[in-house]
């Protein structure tokens, strides 16, 4: 009678022990399966911005450029916006920079980027357009007198030579790519080590159970 008693209340802990166990387990699935479905869509939004952006530029080769000429041309116009439904007109002065590019007869108009090549295919660098032109001025300036100090720079090219213009930096290059996958790849194993361990968690709980089982 006593050993009746003591398996019942034995078989009362173990219930207790699984219903108290499961829905921490819950608990931690959902977590495991919330962190891969957050991975999945920030993969899927730096699939559309910063990879296909990396993989549509042409300015794949890394050389080196010496500085031939770097000339202020002109002022360009540019639009800011001075309130609500109000445009205005300023200026800029458009620095054209002419490079070669690893030392061979190969002339080449320097760009900053992608982004500013897409804005301007005569200057080097846009500025963002503001009220005061004279401060837009001073930027270019100060960016003319930097590449004449420093003549030889690192640059990107296209080697099929498709596109005449070369760059000075790249958005999105190979850290900037790497640095960019590497924390939804962690998010994505993380929920995924956690799945698989409540998973064993369990698998060894029941065969713990089969084990007693058997032994009784």
């Amino acid at each position: 009678m006593f050993f009746v008693k003591f398996r019942n209340v034995d078989l009362l802990d173990k219930k207790k022990t699984v219903t108290a166990l499961k829905p921490g387990e819950d608990r931690a699935i959902f977590l495991g399966l919330g962190m891969i479905l957050s991975s999945v869509m920030m993969y899927f939004v730096l699939g559309v911005t910063i990879l296909r952006s990396y993989a549509d530029s042409v300015w794949t080769e890394e050389g080196v450029c010496v500085v031939v000429n770097s000339t202020v041309t002109a002022d360009m116009n540019c639009s800011y916006n001075c309130g609500s439904d109000c445009w205005r007109v300023s200026k800029y002065p458009c620095l054209q920079v002419f490079v070669n590019v690893n030392n061979t007869s190969r002339v080449s108009r320097l760009s900053h980027n992608e982004e500013m090549q897409d804005i301007s295919s005569e200057c080097f660098y846009v500025p963002r357009c503001q009220k005061d032109s004279a401060a837009m001025h001073v930027i270019i300036m100060n960016i003319s007198e930097r590449l004449k100090v420093h003549q030889q720079v690192p640059c990107f090219y296209d080697p099929s030579e498709q596109q005449d213009t070369v760059l000075l930096t790249r958005l999105y290059d190979h850290s900037v790519v790497f640095h960019s996958l590497l924390w939804p790849s962690c998010m994505l194993m993380g929920g995924a080590l956690i799945i698989v361990m409540v998973k064993l968690t369990q698998y060894l709980s029941r065969l713990c159970e089969e084990i007693g089982k058997i032994k009784r």
